[in-house]
């Protein structure tokens, strides 16, 4: 729907349209119009996004305002900026926007109705209205007549902020103002800025209510049985939580709450470097009308998308509705898990490729939130890089991590659920694990394959002291190990000491007002 005045935004009168609303199509017939990108042959919206391919972690801030002040974990990652600063750039912002065309989205994120919270988002780019759209939850028809939005989410790709005016680090702001429901993201396009704001809120509000917020994928077995999957990028979260033998619940922001678990999201927001049918049949299928494709490399003849092609960046990813997944849950819930599995990539080679783990080990494990980055991904690595995201999504917690970790052991006891290890990274030999006994070890941890009661035996790991199973129904015994894989016994003593050493470190400067049977829960050698 068209109007012509944006004097309900609070805008001075606009010389440009609001369109509200929009339908997906209509949303890529504009974008195409109006020059923001490409439709592939597939029918898909292909979008490059400058120079920022990627979330700008360094231009985040938090308004420390009186109602939050007491409520934030302030540090390196919730930075804060005074409440002046924050009204003044909203207010041009809304200026900048009263000078063009604007969209605006309404939709809610949570599938759960107690749960459930509204935002209206509004964009300068067809693009990124059709992105959000497809990503949050989307109202009827008739719940659009009367809806309420909770947050307003302001988006200006081509608003430059100028640091000595507006106090950033650069020309890119992604600012929370938590007290007045408020945010503002300016300089970037990369449409991930939009989802994990939105991530953010549910972080900060949900816990109050009783509801455990988690980066995380879940789905549903046949037997009706929940699993959920925390993972950072590059563990293969999404690629092991979507499978045909299992209903995909949602791949990355749910919540946990006494009586169920639900999506965020009414969308997937995947990584497609590499993508092929063979290995990800689901998200390539995915990939279609209505679909938006973020720096992947389109061919300008055949209009064929090269997901190989990294000269933009490693991180392309498509955004689609999540029913373009087949094997889906529509109604985005399921009951309370019964496995939890924390997906890691240790390039060490040292991590058992599966492992059982205690209540505090889970603790431990979950506010530790390691993966690794692996030599050549970006210049100037050399080695594995160690990567500790606390609760695996760090920067998005507002709230002091311990919160979270708290709920975790909360919820996983009330369920009795079992939370495994899993190791998706590198052997001895610098192989990657087999995603034919990833997969093998996961099926087990989920139907009760890997326990005591089901004869199976355990060894205790010199190093990180997790539970391994010396056998897993389809996976060689050699391969459960982690030393079997080394030939030089040596090196990897040397690797597993050096990858110890760096958990403890991480935990003693992260960590030191946990509990202490947490705290004695990490590496033991």
């Amino acid at each position: 729907m068209k109007q012509t005045t944006a004097e309900k935004f609070g805008f001075v009168p606009s010389s440009g349209a609001i369109y509200r609303n929009l339908k997906p199509a209509t949303l890529l017939e504009h974008a195409i119009r109006r020059g923001e990108g490409h439709l592939s042959k597939s029918g898909a919206l292909v979008v490059y996004t400058g120079t920022r391919t990627g979330r700008s972690a360094k231009d985040k801030f938090i308004v420390d305002s009186r109602g939050v002040h007491d409520q934030i974990a302030w540090g390196k990652v919730n930075v804060p900026v005074d409440q002046e600063v924050f009204d003044d750039l909203y207010h041009r912002v809304l200026l900048h926007f009263s000078q063009q065309d604007v969209y605006v989205v309404n939709g809610y994120a949570g599938a759960s109705p107690e749960y459930a919270i509204q935002f209206r988002i509004v964009t300068e780019l067809a693009s990124q209205a059709l992105f959000i759209h497809q990503l949050l939850r989307r109202p009827t028809d008739e719940q659009l007549i009367t809806f309420k939005s909770e947050y307003t989410v302001l988006v200006a790709p081509t608003f430059k902020c100028v640091p000595e005016r507006d106090h950033t680090n650069s020309d890119a702001a992604i600012m929370l103002d938590l007290e007045h429901k408020r945010i503002i993201i300016v300089g970037t396009q990369y449409s991930g800025e939009i989802k994990k704001s939105i991530f953010s809120i549910m972080n900060y509000i949900l816990p109050s209510r009783g509801v455990f917020p988690m980066h995380c994928s879940a789905n549903i077995g046949a037997d009706g049985k929940t699993a959920i999957f925390f993972g950072l990028s590059g563990t293969g979260k999404t690629t092991i939580s979507a499978v045909p033998e299992r209903r995909l619940i949602g791949d990355d922001e749910h919540g946990w709450a006494d009586d169920e678990v639900f999506n965020f999201e009414g969308g997937c927001y995947a990584k497609c470097i590499d993508l092929s049918e063979e290995h990800e049949p689901d998200i390539y299928r995915a990939i279609r009308f209505g679909s938006l494709v973020e720096n992947v490399v389109l061919d300008p003849d055949s209009r064929e998308l090269d997901f190989a092609d990294d000269s933009l960046t490693m991180n392309t990813r498509v955004a689609y509705p999540i029913d373009y997944i087949d094997n889906i849950e529509p109604s985005g819930r399921g009951a309370v898990p019964s496995t939890v599995i924390f997906l890691t990539a240790d390039a060490y080679g040292v991590l058992p490729p599966v492992s059982k783990l205690t209540l505090d080990q889970a603790r431990y494990y979950f506010l530790s939130g390691y993966t690794s980055k692996v030599a050549g991904t970006e210049m100037g690595i050399e080695e594995p890089v160690p990567t500790f995201s606390t609760c695996f999504g760090e920067p998005f917690l507002p709230l002091d991590p311990i919160v979270y970790a708290k709920m975790l052991k909360e919820k996983v006891e009330a369920a009795g659920a079992d939370v495994f290890l899993v190791n998706t990274g590198w052997n001895g030999k610098g192989k990657r694990m087999a995603i034919k006994h990833t997969r093998a070890m996961v099926d087990a941890a989920l139907n009760g394959q890997l326990s005591e009661e089901a004869g199976v035996e355990f060894v205790t790991d010199p190093y990180f002291g997790l539970a391994v199973p010396t056998t897993c129904p389809n996976v060689p015994d050699e391969v459960l190990i982690p030393s079997r894989s080394w030939d030089d016994h040596d090196a990897y003593e040397a690797a597993a000491k050096k990858l110890a050493g760096m958990f403890r470190q991480n935990f003693e400067a992260k960590y030191d007002h946990v509990p202490e049977e947490v705290k004695a829960a990490g590496p033991i050698a």
